[in-house]
């Protein structure tokens, strides 16, 4: 069965003026326009293509590829933000790829670049892109085994490192004290796998050997205060989707972990926030540090 927003191979039916008309089984015949039809193609002949909705709304399809298609994650730049329905994003094909305001997490500006993932949307059956990525990563374990090596899309920046996407499926995580230096959003990347989170996330590292074990999560704070100027935006009111998209814990041990750090004098609570004190006789190897995850 064909499907809209992704590559298909199609029969030619019949050809016209304008073009190729491809059986698309239950969606019908779909028009390829005349400039995408390769030479000498005609009735019968089978075609790869990509099936996607037009400017018209009208289902094509074309033989150019896209930058990415439904079921994958991807890095496209904003062309346009339309006030009044979302923001418009170069995916390489004529018509330009739509991220309704629905689906964005932060407002984006024209000529930045944003992770997406690309889905189809089941009720107007149009394809549309999200910045909502973790709904789409998958939930279950991953196979992988310490060790071992994986492709990597990296998604956001966090106070203890990168969010990235492995394999365009699963959840993970490079801390910024194993990188050589920062990263930007939309980078692939090899990495390899160093743990498997409770979770479910993956603990990524860029080199195989020689990383450095996963601090504590007091110390994970610590660093994390120290490189936002002592200040983070992050205390125990905070929600346990947003503590648990950021620091990776669930709400109870990151409370702990804080309660820890308050009862060595290393932080104050300024609600909304915690900042960091100098405490030098504080010792992160301390007993009840809140390593729970």
């Amino acid at each position: 069965m064909a499907e809209i927003g992704k590559q298909n191979t199609l029969e030619v039916i019949r050809e016209t003026s304008i073009g190729l008309y491809l059986d698309a089984g239950e969606l019908g015949e779909v028009l390829l326009p005349r400039r995408y039809v390769p030479p000498s193609a005609g009735p019968g002949h089978m075609i790869e293509v990509f099936l996607y909705r037009d400017s018209e709304d009208r289902l094509i399809a074309t033989t150019e590829t896209p930058f990415g298609k439904v079921g994958e994650f991807a890095t496209l730049k904003v062309v346009e933000v339309n006030p009044n329905v979302g923001t418009f994003l170069d995916w390489g094909l004529p018509k330009d790829l739509l991220l309704p305001f629905r689906e964005q997490v932060a407002p984006l500006r024209p000529g930045q670049s944003v992770v997406v993932y690309i889905d189809l949307d089941q009720k107007t059956k149009r394809v549309v892109a999200s910045t909502r990525l973790n709904r789409f990563l998958k939930k279950e374990a991953p196979p992988y085994r310490k060790g071992e090596k994986v492709q990597v899309l990296i998604a956001s920046q966090t106070p203890l490192g990168y969010n990235a996407i492995v394999e365009n499926a699963f959840g993970g995580l490079l801390y910024h004290d194993t990188l050589p230096g920062p990263l930007d959003a939309g980078q692939r990347l090899e990495a390899f796998v160093r743990d498997l989170r409770p979770d479910g996330k993956l603990d990524l590292s860029l080199t195989m050997i020689g990383y450095k074990k996963v601090a504590s999560l007091t110390e994970q704070i610590l660093e994390a205060l120290e490189r936002n100027g002592g200040h983070l935006d992050f205390d125990d009111d905070s929600a346990p989707e947003v503590i648990r998209e950021n620091f990776g814990v669930s709400k109870k041990a990151f409370k702990q972990a804080l309660g820890n750090l308050y009862k060595h004098r290393r932080i104050e609570f300024q609600r909304p926030g915690i900042q960091l004190l100098d405490a030098t006789h504080y010792e992160p190897g301390a007993k009840a540090d809140g390593n729970q995850r």
